[in-house]
């Protein structure tokens, strides 16, 4: 993961070896080598992804691609900071580490749980977890497009919702893979401590609007930045309101930076009309250079 960039960008491997001081650890090797099991624990995925995200980023900049907007989702938040000027990349590696590790400690294993509802109304997904907390936590955690919402909360909720909105008409409803309920009010102790880490950072003005998660509102002033990011840990990741805010305000080119290309996906579903680029290699950064010299001429 980022490998190839980092070969053939300084500024990429600027980026991964500033990472590595940053955490006094190898992250690059193991972003570049593996193992993947140790890549998949959250609190070095975390950094990795931003690490990896940042990299894509610095290498679009010396190219001149500016950005008139940003927006992340979830972990992504931080990335969009990083872009905008409002956090420094040591800070936010740092900050994305200890994230990581408060949310994968709140609740312990098997406690908590999420699962995907698609194709079902988020009022509709909301009407579910709410009849089928029973007293427990069942909350919608991602509303990532009409097509998909993400439910978090005590694994038995979880479970009951699932069932319950197949019974609905949902089209799927499935468990995810995941090691902890992310984005629900089971998250609180992880916020309570991430909060303490982020109130100790500095954070400037945006030089970039940043689309939050937490209200689906641009964020410029660096208070209001530190404070989306705390509510973030808790609260709902509102995606699908957070890109038809940035649709309405003009955008028609979204570039999606780092490993994969989910957000691109999620984007059809939201909106088709849009054009949807990605860097997370030589091959698609070459691909979107060109899409976007086209879409400037």
């Amino acid at each position: 993961m980022g490998k190839e960039l980092a070969e053939h960008h300084r500024v990429a491997r600027q980026t991964f070896e500033e990472a590595d001081d940053a955490l006094g650890y190898k992250l690059s090797q193991v972003c570049f080598e593996g193992p993947e099991d140790q890549l998949r624990l959250t609190e070095i995925t975390q950094p990795a992804i931003l690490t990896m995200s940042v990299a894509a980023w610095r290498v679009l900049q010396e190219k001149g691609i500016k950005a008139d907007l940003v927006a992340g989702h979830s972990l992504g938040e931080y990335s969009a900071h990083v872009a905008a000027g409002t956090l420094s990349f040591t800070d936010a590696v740092r900050a994305v580490r200890h994230r990581g590790k408060y949310m994968q400690e709140a609740v312990p294993v098997g406690v908590g749980a999420m699962a995907a509802v698609l194709g079902m109304d988020v009022n509709k997904v909301i009407a579910v977890c709410q009849d089928a907390a029973h007293g427990e936590v069942c909350e919608a955690a991602n509303i990532n497009s009409p097509e998909q919402v993400v439910i978090s909360g005590h694994a038995a909720a979880v479970e009951r919702a699932t069932k319950l909105a197949d019974e609905r008409g949902a089209k799927r409803a499935k468990l995810l893979p995941v090691s902890a309920p992310f984005h629900c009010s089971l998250m609180k102790p992880a916020q309570d401590r991430l909060a303490k880490d982020l109130k100790a950072l500095t954070f400037k003005d945006a030089g970039i609007p940043v689309a939050c998660n937490a209200d689906a509102a641009l964020v410029a002033a660096g208070e209001a930045s530190r404070d989306a990011l705390i509510r973030q840990v808790t609260g709902t990741v509102k995606w699908d309101p957070c890109m038809r805010l940035l649709i309405h305000k003009g955008v028609h080119t979204f570039v999606e930076i780092g490993p994969g290309k989910v957000l691109s996906g999620l984007m059809r579903q939201i909106d088709r009309s849009k054009t949807c680029v990605n860097v997370a290699d030589e091959a698609s950064l070459g691909k979107t250079l060109e899409q976007l010299a086209e879409a400037r001429a």
